[in-house]
């Protein structure tokens, strides 16, 4: 989400950027232009004062014969070719005043002409129809075949006599653009640096209550009911958020509390009354004419599985009320004593318990807790493992966790079994026969939760179920 907001954010300071930025950089370069057009009719002008105000004799008859000065508009035209001559070698910029009919006046260089085609032709054009060419073609950075002309009427007594052509390289007009460009660019990626700057520090608060609100949620997903929220950082939106999440994680964990307290309370209230019943049906069962051995089995039965369904029950309460601090616990030495504590009732069913795991491995467990889970769920395995096989137990780890892997060689379930197992009182109706509440697994997993652990399966080839228990790795 961070990610996305960022994006979201970036790309409207780059479109802002850009909005501002490039008609900016069009602005540069039509003012840097616009300069240059200014200095080229100045210039045009400057010459067209030169002319003389009778007629106008061509370029080289003013230039014919010796050196020596003429009198009158003739040296006057003399002294303007040779100004037009310094001027294009001082500049670099060509010059040219011309008849009407196109015909040169003064020219510099020798060899150039009037243009009888392109922006040169329609400048001159525009310059006999009494304009000044205020808007050439725009010179861009990327455009070095390009130059600048522009074109002033010269006028006399309301008519144009003649026009000053000026064609300029626009070398030095496109390196002024792009430094300007240049400096324009650094200014505005210095601003994308601080936006981004700023969109890191934004998102960060706007991000830390959602990631903080995250784990809190996915700490009471996993059973760790006590996690809360920080109401105290981030938008105002984002704090009432925090404080109805608080509020509600606490009815939450207040109708929970209750409901196992009833449960307790239930199953504590109700063993009693069950204990004095079954007394009685014994003694029933001693006055009862012989042919209803049957019934009296039957009701014994009811009644203790019952009974065993109380017992769960009261385990479950307790377990949910448990609060275990982890510790440093070998798993090792926990599996191998469950496991020989298990190993007379495998022995009397002719099941086989194998291990298969390290010599020592240590980690972060409640060692009572841990031990009841797997209890459960080695009673689990040797109910639906067959006479002749055997239950496999071992422990994996990796740089995380370390698991203790329970693998009976039972019928195994299908996968939309495997999706319920470990639900409160849900057993498989394969399975229903085989004695049982429905909890074991249930009260396996709480107990796990509340020590920091997970339960998970997975099937086993060819047939089977493995049950893993996960605790953290000791650091």
């Amino acid at each position: 989400m961070r990610n996305r907001l960022l994006g979201i954010l970036l790309s409207l300071m780059a479109a802002v950027l850009a909005a501002l930025g490039v008609p900016l950089a069009v602005s540069i370069a039509a003012a840097e232009q616009s300069r240059v057009v200014v200095d080229r009719i100045d210039d045009a002008a400057r010459f067209a004062q030169d002319l003389p105000t009778a007629g106008l004799p061509t370029m080289g008859a003013a230039l014919k014969g010796d050196s020596a000065p003429v009198p009158g508009d003739t040296a006057r035209l003399h002294a303007l070719a040779a100004e037009a001559i310094r001027y294009q070698e001082l500049y670099g910029i060509r010059i040219g005043v011309f008849h009407r009919d196109g015909s040169a006046v003064a020219i510099a260089p020798a060899d150039w002409q009037l243009p009888r085609s392109g922006p040169g032709a329609q400048a001159f054009q525009e310059a006999l129809d009494g304009r000044r060419s205020h808007n050439p073609q725009q010179v861009w950075p990327w455009t070095p075949e390009r130059t600048l002309t522009v074109a002033a009427p010269v006028v006399r007594d309301g008519d144009v006599i003649a026009v000053v052509l000026t064609e300029s390289p626009t070398g030095s007009l496109r390196s002024r653009v792009l430094h300007r460009w240049m400096v324009l660019g650094g200014g505005e990626a210095l601003a994308m640096i601080a936006a981004v700057l700023l969109a890191f520090r934004l998102t960060g608060w706007i991000m830390r209550p959602v990631r903080t609100l995250d784990r809190a949620t996915h700490d009471i997903a996993t059973g760790r009911m006590n996690a809360r929220v920080a109401a105290s950082i981030g938008p105002p939106e984002l704090r009432r958020l925090a404080r109805s999440f608080n509020h509600m994680a606490d009815n939450v964990l207040l109708a929970l509390d209750q409901q196992r307290a009833f449960v307790a309370d239930a199953s504590h209230q109700l063993r009693n009354p069950l204990a004095a019943l079954l007394l009685r049906v014994e003694l029933l069962g001693m006055e009862l004419p012989d042919g209803h051995e049957a019934e009296l089995t039957g009701v014994r039965e009811e009644g203790l599985r019952l009974a065993r369904v109380l017992d769960d029950l009261l385990g479950l309460a307790t377990a949910e009320h448990a609060r275990p601090e982890p510790s440093r616990t070998d798993l090792t030495a926990l599996a191998l004593t469950r496991m020989d504590g298990w190993r007379p009732v495998a022995e009397q069913r002719g099941i086989r318990l194998e291990w298969d795991g390290p010599a020592v491995a240590v980690g972060l467990a409640d060692p009572i807790g841990l031990g009841s889970a797997l209890d459960a769920v080695l009673d689990n395995a040797l109910k639906f493992t067959p006479a002749g096989e055997c239950v496999r137990l071992g422990i994996e780890s990796d740089r995380h966790e370390i698991t203790v892997t329970v693998a009976d060689s039972g019928p195994g379930l299908t996968e939309e079994e495997l999706a319920r197992i470990g639900d409160r009182f849900w057993r498989s109706p394969r399975h229903q026969n085989v004695d049982g509440s429905g909890l074991g697994l249930s009260i396996a997993r709480t107990l796990l939760l509340a020590g920091g652990g997970s339960l998970g399966f997975a099937p086993v080839e060819p047939t089977g179920l493995e049950v893993r228990l996960t605790v953290p790795r000791s650091k």
